[in-house]
């Protein structure tokens, strides 16, 4: 590994755990952009895993009510699994710049959902249908792109959770499906004892990443920073998509 290159990711984790500390906002969307751009899609995914496992194994246990929670959305939990392996199985056959593109379209879209906060309530009747379905298609996206968010975020959303349960029920899905992303990389020759090291090594920047951005929390308004991330996100989605095109 070159210096750069450990530059780049021991940049990208920090940045991420601040974001995380500072607004709660997700590890893997945050840091995936950065290292995207830096090493690539396919090289960027396997490193984001167990950084991003740990994070939210912690908020999990903080916020409580995971049985119901299980309870209640197993089947799109459950349907996320397959939607994993489809997804992982594209990325294996499809070109590094075009997977980006497609990374950097969910960030957008995420961006502009978060930004929005769109009032839509989904009833209960159509959201027992739906949760499968969004389930799967997160599984799809993930596994296409890395990122967690969408569709799951703005479908947990419209079922106006309080915010415990909101949170549990997003960062179960992550780490279930971080878990599965971590099997798949590692059959299709991703993720490797070499990046498991690298993703262990950079604990440490998350760590403190995370402690200077709840240090920050505390100073700056928390609604004019998570904007302000989400900008900085949406940017990241464009400059992917302009890297696709341009070729």
């Amino acid at each position: 590994m070159t210096t750069e290159t450990a530059v780049i990711i021991a940049c990208a984790y920090f940045i991420a755990a601040f974001v995380k500390g500072a607004t709660g906002l997700g590890f893997s969307t945050s840091a995936l952009p950065v290292l995207t751009l830096g090493l690539g899609l396919k090289s960027a995914m396997p490193l984001i895993i167990i950084p991003s496992v740990v994070s939210n194994t912690i908020v999990m246990v903080q916020v409580g009510h995971f049985r119901e929670t299980v309870k209640r959305f197993w089947p799109m939990f459950l349907a996320t699994i397959p939607g994993l392996i489809v997804g992982l199985l594209i990325l294996d056959r499809v070109n590094g710049l075009v997977a980006g593109a497609v990374l950097g379209t969910v960030l957008i879209l995420y961006g502009l959902v978060s930004i929005s906060r769109p009032a839509f309530h989904l009833p209960d009747h159509l959201a027992g249908r739906l949760a499968p379905i969004s389930g799967f298609l997160t599984g799809l996206v993930n596994g296409i792109t890395g990122s967690q968010v969408m569709p799951i975020l703005p479908f947990l959303l419209s079922l106006r959770l309080d915010p415990k349960r909101f949170v549990q029920g997003v960062n179960i899905s992550f780490t279930l499906s971080s878990l599965v992303m971590a099997a798949g990389l590692t059959k299709i020759g991703l993720m490797t004892w070499h990046s498991v090291a690298i993703s262990l090594a950079g604990l440490v920047p998350v760590f403190i990443g995370v402690k200077a951005g709840s240090f920050v929390r505390e100073k700056l308004p928390a609604e004019t920073f998570r904007k302000l991330v989400l900008i900085m996100l949406i940017a990241f989605g464009l400059i992917l998509v302009g890297k696709a095109i341009l070729g």
